[in-house]
């Protein structure tokens, strides 16, 4: 068998384990294809989400869904304003039998973390998230502790209610790939989810479809999805051209363009193509750029919206012809 019908194989093989996923979340989350397709991509691309909407749209449901879909670890951290560095990364306990500090893991140990709340929790906390989901390793009283792959965090937000939070600094908010909404279902997913939630919770039956090391194989070959040279001076252009903006403070950073790169390779990858097309990068550059933008004092003021400037950047790039 040729490399290229090897390669064409191997990438179905991905496209239809990806579905699979996709399509047992969608038994507890319903309605919401899309934002379940975004936070598979997401997993697969080694990023974190960002999830962010009003109370009672299924955002710790997603989460919850999406780790029960994977036969692999998962912990959930309720982020409290009381919660400690400590409680995520774990802590140094003596050991009086035996005379030695023994290293007990905090939430942060598992292949997918929910966080929930995560701006109810200190800066301080919320900082300790930073060294796990750039570096995937944790330091505890100057010793490493490596996480293990797959590793990813999916943190909820109330963008709503504002007292007694902590809004997510730039820095952290650009350790997230990307930022999604839930939004509320329409009509026949809410009547599809008064008869499937109101017996029983399907997320208690849920049953894993795919296992840790499925994973590891979908990001070794999402990884190796052909970009052309002329995509990557277009994400290079888009990301130079929010630097520029009058309007904007703060553009896309090259964390953020890479971001788009991996992203863009698995969604190629999850619709079965070996290669990622214009189309690839411009349906993912809201969920992966826009909230990493910080509009300008005055830009702010006029209560001007990033996704329309973000919009406005893209449509004034020329998108590149490729095969």
């Amino acid at each position: 068998m040729s490399r290229s019908r090897v390669a064409a194989r191997a990438v179905q093989t991905f496209s239809e384990s990806f579905d699979a996923v996709v399509a047992n979340v969608a038994t507890v989350v319903q309605g919401k294809d899309e934002a379940i397709r975004l936070a598979m991509l997401c997993l697969v691309a080694e990023g974190h989400l960002l999830i962010e909407d009003v109370p009672g749209v299924g955002k710790t449901s997603l989460a919850k869904a999406l780790a029960g879909s994977l036969d692999c670890s998962w912990r959930r951290i309720q982020f409290t304003p009381d919660l400690l560095p400590s409680d995520v990364t774990g802590v140094s306990v003596y050991n009086r039998a035996n005379g030695s500090f023994e290293f007990r893991p905090g939430g942060i140990f598992a292949n997918l973390v929910v966080g929930d709340e995560i701006n109810r929790a200190s800066p301080k906390t919320q900082s300790a998230l930073l060294e796990a989901m750039e570096e995937r390793q944790v330091t505890v009283d100057g010793t490493t502790y490596r996480l293990q792959a797959p590793f990813m965090v999916i943190a909820t937000q109330n963008p709503v209610e504002h007292e007694g939070t902590y809004p997510l600094p730039e820095s952290q908010l650009d350790r997230f790939l990307m930022r999604i909404g839930m939004g509320y279902p329409d009509r026949a997913a809410e009547i599809g989810i008064l008869d499937t939630h109101g017996r029983t919770d399907p997320a208690a039956s849920l049953q894993p479809v795919a296992s840790a090391a499925d994973v590891s194989t979908m990001t070794a070959l999402a990884s190796a999805i052909h970009v052309a040279p002329s995509l990557k001076g277009y994400i290079v252009d888009v990301a130079a051209a929010t630097r520029l903006h009058p309007q904007l403070a703060l553009g896309v950073s090259p964390r953020a363009a890479l971001g788009l790169l991996r992203a863009a390779r698995a969604r190629a990858a999850s619709m079965g193509r070996d290669y990622v097309v214009p189309d690839d990068l411009k349906v993912l550059a809201l969920p992966v750029l826009e909230h990493r933008l910080a509009l300008t004092g005055d830009a702010q003021l006029r209560g001007v919206n990033r996704a329309d400037i973000l919009l406005s950047v893209l449509g004034s790039v020329t998108v590149p012809s490729t095969r």
